[in-house]
């Protein structure tokens, strides 16, 4: 069973301009312009965001014309769900073992 979870990834997904783009991403595919009507980001901040989660392999690009939009990879969060799931699962197993003190 494993028990560890992705630091990096909890790391960039801990930042709430991050968190809010894949919460939008879960519902649609989205353009840059897109984002920053719906987070009120600025279009820098924002690409800096967003190259970091496409470099974690969190979304995906989709050229359109002169438009970028950007697609959430849902196996990615599928599987650290799973790692959670896991964590979760090994802590109901050990809930009544405990280490003696010295």
């Amino acid at each position: 069973m494993m028990t560890s979870v992705d630091t990096e990834l909890i790391r960039i997904l801990g930042d709430p301009l991050r968190l809010k783009i894949v919460t939008l991403l879960a519902r649609e595919t989205l353009c840059t312009t897109h984002l920053v009507d719906e987070t009120g980001a600025k279009q820098t901040n924002l690409s800096n965001h967003l190259r970091v989660l496409r470099e974690a392999g969190v979304v995906e690009t989709e050229p359109c014309g002169r438009f970028t939009y950007y697609k959430l990879k849902p196996d990615v969060i599928a599987q650290l769900a799973g790692q959670f799931a896991d964590l979760a699962e090994s802590a109901r197993c050990a809930a009544d073992n405990k280490r003696a003190c010295p």
